[in-house]
């Protein structure tokens, strides 16, 4: 079976080639080609800086065009990619690197690959590495975990539009070869044939997850060990699809209702983030233990939790979630609401606006969102 990887052409490439009739391309796609800083052979890549900017910014910084690398520079970098044995907390930013040297390559199957990873639970992926695992050690080797990505991405892109520019990715597949990238150094070394276990990877998953927490909770802590329930409240409702005088009404509220900060550790802050990852567990929770749509306590909220994920949310951090999403003052919180919020919020937006309009349907929607916000 012959391993292929998304070929994705340069962005001047693809405007020649997109038609009028293409009113929509992925979302995600469209957002790994605006922070994508580098181009290689043909292909574009993310760096790790690109990528953690991609997740936590909401444009990407300026640049005329991309850096285009040449092999020595690809090979000299790959050789800096940190050893796995060393498992950094913060491998992202640990390849960084120096500033004469390009931070790392990520190829856009391991972008969608990456997206899963920070909003998926552990379980699904267990699965995956089950499917591979033919002698039943929990581990799978370079060419299994390309299948396993190519998977994932496949379910990615079939969840944004099936009709879409994920289709015309599929077609440019052929017999093309799988270029080696820093993930792929770090799993399975420099001759990659070194193999991944599942605790390991699961370790990289927290390690991931954590590291992009803590970049969230550091824009607001400014060297603090907490933020306030208002910028908990901010950072909860980003990427949401609330409109933005709706937001200011939920900061109102947090602001009007908690007259005494208590604060929110980053601890608390990365628990209640975990939880979210186990949202759909949750929402089957809530279903089995109360009525459809039937708003629930804070004792509910919190039992529910714990029987999901096994752990407790700090009190004054459900209380403060409760505030946010009770519009009426009743102490209670619609499971409805607070679920579909979130679900945005883990997928930080990809989820409601799944496709992203160009051509004379995407003028058209401009033009609507300027005059919105213009008046």
């Amino acid at each position: 079976m012959t391993l292929v990887a998304p070929k994705l052409p340069s962005v001047a490439a693809l405007d020649v080639e997109r038609k009028e009739e293409d009113y929509y391309t992925s979302s995600k796609e469209d957002r790994f080609r605006s922070f994508a800083s580098c181009e290689y052979d043909g292909q574009i890549y993310m760096t790790m800086q690109d990528f953690l900017e991609s997740i936590t910014e909401e444009n990407p910084r300026p640049r005329i065009g991309r850096f285009k690398l040449r092999g020595e520079q690809v090979v000299n970098m790959l050789n800096n990619t940190p050893p796995r044995k060393k498992g950094s907390k913060n491998f992202f930013r640990s390849v960084l690197g120096r500033a004469d040297m390009i931070s790392g390559i990520i190829s856009y199957t391991e972008y969608l690959f990456l997206l899963c990873i920070l909003t998926k639970p552990k379980g699904g992926f267990q699965v995956a590495f089950k499917m591979f695992d033919r002698d039943g050690n929990q581990r799978v080797d370079k060419k299994e975990f390309l299948l396993m990505e190519e998977i994932f991405r496949m379910k990615s892109e079939r969840s944004v539009d099936d009709s879409s520019s994920s289709q015309k990715s599929t077609k440019s597949h052929a017999d093309f070869v799988v270029q080696e990238t820093t993930l792929l150094r770090y799993f399975f070394g420099s001759k990659g044939r070194e193999t991944l276990d599942f605790n390991t990877f699961c370790q990289f998953m927290d390690n991931l997850q954590t590291e992009v927490l803590e970049l969230e909770f550091m824009e607001f802590s400014k060297g603090m060990p907490t933020i306030s329930e208002g910028d908990f409240a901010q950072v909860l409702l980003r990427y949401t699809q609330i409109d933005e005088d709706e937001k200011q009404s939920y900061f109102a509220r947090v602001k009007d209702k908690i007259r005494h900060e208590t604060g929110i550790s980053f601890d608390e802050f990365r628990n209640f983030f975990q939880f979210l990852n186990n949202l759909d567990d949750f929402e089957i929770v809530m279903k089995m233990y109360t009525f459809a749509d039937q708003s629930i306590s804070q004792a509910e909220f919190e039992r529910a939790v714990q029987v999901t994920t096994g752990h407790q949310l700090a009190p004054h951090l459900v209380d403060t979630v409760f505030q946010i999403f009770d519009k009426d003052g009743d102490g209670k919180l619609s499971q409805k609401e607070f679920i579909g919020v979130m679900k945005n919020r883990i997928h930080r937006g990809f989820r409601e606006h799944l496709k992203s309009p160009v051509g004379w349907s995407g003028f058209k929607a401009c033009v609507k969102h300027e005059i919105k916000y213009s008046v």
